[in-house]
C-alpha cells in the first residue's frame, strides 16, 4: 500500500486516545493526526501541553471542559465545516469515555459530519486485562455522590452477574468500599493504582474482606468487581448477639429500618441481614 495514502488524513472531527500514565502508551497514527490538526481540543492546557512538547507537536491547544464545552462546541462545528482539522483529546485515556466530548460528538453526528475514532490507550481494557475476572464485564464509571441515588444504583447493579468496572476518586475509596461491602459482599475485588506509572499497583482481595485503604492516597482508581463468588466459597456469618437484636427490633420497627440500621452499626451485607430478616417473618 502506498505510505503517502495512509498518511493523509480529511477533514473532521478526530477522538483521539492519549497515555493513561506511561507517556510512551501512544500510538505512531495518533502521534500523525495531532501533527496534522488544526486545532486540538483538550481538558487541561498545561498537562496536554507536556504530551505535545514531548512528541514535538506545534498544534494549537484549546481548553475544553465539561464547563465550557456547549459553548466551544458551536465554533468547533463552524471549523469542521470549513474543512479544517480538529482533535479531541482528554487528560487521559479515550475521549468521551466518563470525559468530555458527547455534546461534540453528537452535533457532528446531527450536522452529518466526518468522526474518526483514534484508538490507544484505556484505563477500562488495561485493568480487566489483568484482573483474572470473568471477561464478560460492565462498563459503569464514575458511581453518584449522593447517597440516597447511590444506593439505588448499587442495588440494581448488584443483580448483575458480570464484572463491573468503576472509576473511583482516591479519596472517595474508603467511602466506597464500605458500600460495596454492604452490595457485593460475594464478590472479588481488584483496586488499580497508577497503571502504567512508576508506582503502578494492584489490590486484589474479597469485597467481605477487603480493608479500608490508609496512608497517603492520590488520583484516580479503576476498580473492578468480580461475577458472583459461588456460595461454598463466601464467609457469611451474623454474630449471635447480634441476631438477638435483630429479633427485638423487629418487634418494634419496619424491617427496612432494621435492616438499614444492623448494616450501618454491624458493617454487615445488606443482603445478609436482609435475608435473616426475612426468614424470622416467615
Amino acid at each position: 500500500m502506498d505510505k503517502n495514502k495512509q498518511q493523509i488524513v480529511n477533514s473532521g472531527l478526530y477522538l483521539v486516545s492519549t497515555p493513561i500514565g506511561n507517556i510512551e502508551d501512544i500510538t505512531i497514527r495518533a502521534i500523525n493526526i495531532l501533527m496534522k490538526s488544526h486545532i486540538i481540543l483538550c481538558e487541561d492546557t498545561r498537562r496536554s501541553g507536556k504530551l505535545l512538547s514531548y512528541y514535538k507537536i506545534k498544534s494549537k491547544l484549546i481548553s475544553y471542559h465539561k464547563f465550557n464545552e456547549k459553548k466551544i462546541s458551536i465554533g468547533v462545528i463552524d471549523l469542521i465545516k470549513k474543512n479544517k482539522i480538529v482533535s479531541l483529546i482528554t487528560d487521559a485515556g479515550t475521549p468521551t469515555i466518563s470525559d468530555p466530548g458527547l455534546i461534540l460528538v453528537n452535533k457532528c453526528i446531527e450536522e452529518n459530519l466526518n468522526i474518526y475514532p483514534i484508538p490507544g490507550s484505556s484505563a477500562v481494557t488495561t485493568a480487566m486485562s489483568v484482573c483474572g475476572f470473568n471477561d464478560q464485564y460492565l462498563f459503569y464509571g464514575f458511581l453518584p455522590k449522593k447517597e440516597s441515588e447511590l444506593d439505588k444504583v448499587l442495588n440494581n447493579l448488584c443483580n448483575l452477574n458480570y464484572s463491573i468496572v468503576f472509576f473511583i476518586p482516591s479519596s472517595k475509596i474508603n467511602f466506597y468500599i464500605f458500600k460495596f461491602k454492604n452490595y457485593f459482599f460475594d464478590r472479588k475485588i481488584l483496586i488499580a493504582k497508577e497503571i502504567t506509572k512508576m508506582h503502578e499497583s494492584f489490590i486484589r482481595d474479597e469485597v467481605a474482606s477487603i480493608k479500608p485503604l490508609s496512608g497517603s492516597i492520590k488520583g484516580e482508581f479503576t476498580v473492578i468487581l468480580s461475577n458472583k463468588i459461588k456460595e461454598k466459597n463466601i464467609v457469611k456469618q451474623i454474630n449471635e448477639s447480634v441476631k438477638m437484636e435483630i429479633k427485638k427490633m423487629l418487634k418494634k420497627y419496619s424491617h427496612k429500618d432494621v435492616v438499614e440500621y444492623i448494616v450501618k452499626k454491624e458493617n454487615l451485607p445488606k443482603k445478609l441481614v436482609y435475608n435473616f430478616c426475612l426468614n424470622l417473618k416467615k
